[in-house]
């Protein structure tokens, strides 16, 4: 009996032994990271959008948005509500007569290129029918066609607009707006030699631009 005991102990102890190791393995393997071979501890992989999302946090600013230019436009001559009106990109010269309350009885409908795109600073001209003048939609930085009346390319004091005044040949920015001023004030100009009336257009200047003006 003895012996059987002895046996069914030293049974006992092994297995504790070996419950032991394995308890022992099993802490090791803890200790020493994830198990490699086991797909529950593989690393995920970080979302490929993460990424973009990053790339884009660090990369360049938004681009800055452009504020839209402000186009002017100077409608005159025989149109019902005459005067300076705002454009909007793609507009042409139909669509700012329009805003100046369309043509007159007496317009000159085929002396105006309908169809041009308006630019900034432009000056339409709708001249009446007999009237000497070229078709409008010129630039500012030409002569304007309201300005041209019955004597051909002479710039007329009374009716041309600022940035034609400077075009001008010694009239610079500040004496065009006097001159816009002195008629505000004044009333129409009788005789070009009325210009002098301005200060710093003295005989000199005048000599040099009384080719180019009008008052008629």
């Amino acid at each position: 009996m003895k012996i059987v005991q002895k046996k069914k102990l030293g049974m006992i102890s092994l297995i504790i032994i070996a419950c032991c190791a394995g308890y022992f393995f099993y802490q090791q393997s803890l200790e020493t990271g994830k198990n490699e071979a086991d797909p529950f501890f593989k690393e995920e992989e970080q979302p490929a959008f993460a990424a973009e999302e990053i790339k884009d946090g660090a990369g360049q600013a938004p681009a800055e948005t452009k504020s839209p230019t402000v186009v002017k436009v100077d409608v005159k001559g025989a149109v019902k509500s005459p005067g300076v009106f705002t454009a909007k990109a793609g507009e042409r010269v139909i669509d700012l007569v329009t805003k100046a309350g369309n043509f007159t009885e007496n317009a000159d409908k085929n002396k105006v290129n309908l169809a041009q795109l308006v630019e900034d600073q432009m000056v339409i001209y709708v001249p009446e029918v007999g009237e000497d003048a070229v078709s409008s939609g010129m630039p500012a930085e030409g002569t304007a066609v309201g300005s041209q009346g019955a004597e051909g390319d002479k710039i007329n004091l009374n009716t041309a607009a600022e940035s034609d005044l400077d075009t001008l040949p010694g009239i610079g920015p500040a004496k065009a707006t006097a001159i816009i001023e002195y008629r505000e004030k004044s009333g129409p100009f009788q005789a070009i030699e009325d210009l002098k009336n301005i200060s710093g257009i003295g005989d000199k200047t005048f000599e040099k631009l009384q080719d180019s003006i009008t008052v008629n």
